[in-house]
């Protein structure tokens, strides 16, 4: 068993992976892993595990070869195995999307549960909750399409001059990024040579967020008032399109 987990290290296979592939629990995977042979473990697994590193016995092991061509192959191998059983999990919940919109959504929950399950860290935990924010703001913020079809451009999976979006926005959105990571990169934006700009960063979200609290104020003071017009306790299914019309008139005599 020591040849195959040093060929798993070689390869660079989490357990978390692996499980997947095989169609355990991680725990499962680690009795597997505690026993004397290979030849222990269920059949299936077995057959599993050689098609995945391409051998047809135990012993082969001792001779792998692990080098770059060997490494893509297995993860070619193993990428189609874990997709194809985290698919049967996702794809039962996804009715209603077409094959495509069902793909990405399945390669993005997957790769989610993966990070998260294999690393437990508050730095990942912290960007994932950025992500969903992220996510939740995009309808109302269009730069957050262009900052996302920026990075997978400098990342390499779109080709530079692709523009999805409202191309002359994208062009001088994606201009400007750039000259600001370039002087990032290039340690030409030191801390205090923009710490006033930060500040003025600091301030305007202070600035936007007095203002989304009064607003909500006025909204709570203008619906207490509703319901008191109405004579009405609470807002429900049944007085909810009422209640706002009349919230909606209230807020229209201060104008």
């Amino acid at each position: 068993m020591n040849e195959l987990n040093n060929v798993l290290a070689e390869l660079g296979i989490s357990k978390v992976r692996l499980s997947k592939y095989l169609g355990v629990s991680r725990q499962m995977l680690y009795n597997y892993l505690a026993t004397n042979s290979i030849s222990e473990w269920p059949k299936e697994k077995e057959v599993k595990l050689f098609s995945l590193l391409n051998i047809s016995s135990e012993e082969e092991l001792k001779n792998l070869k692990v080098d770059g061509e060997y490494i893509i192959a297995v993860e070619g191998r193993l990428n189609e195995g874990v997709k194809d059983v985290s698919n049967k999990e996702v794809l039962a919940d996804l009715k209603g999307f077409n094959k495509k919109e069902q793909e990405l959504l399945a390669d993005i929950i997957n790769l989610l549960k993966e990070k998260l399950s294999e690393d437990k860290s508050k730095d990942t935990y912290h960007a994932y909750c950025y992500l969903y924010h992220f996510l939740q703001s995009m309808e109302t913020t269009k730069e957050l399409y262009y900052i996302l079809a920026y990075m997978s451009k400098s990342l390499g999976f779109t080709e530079p001059m692709e523009f999805v979006f409202n191309q002359d926005q994208q062009f001088i959105f994606e201009s400007i990024l750039f000259s600001a990571m370039t002087l990032y990169n290039n340690g030409g934006a030191s801390k205090s040579k923009i710490a006033e700009s930060h500040k003025r960063f600091v301030q305007d979200i202070e600035h936007k967020n007095e203002e989304k609290l009064s607003r909500t104020q006025e909204l709570n003071t203008a619906k207490v008032q509703a319901l008191k017009e109405l004579g009405y306790t609470e807002i429900n299914e049944e007085n909810a399109k009422e209640v706002l019309e009349k919230i909606a008139e209230i807020q229209s005599r201060k104008v």
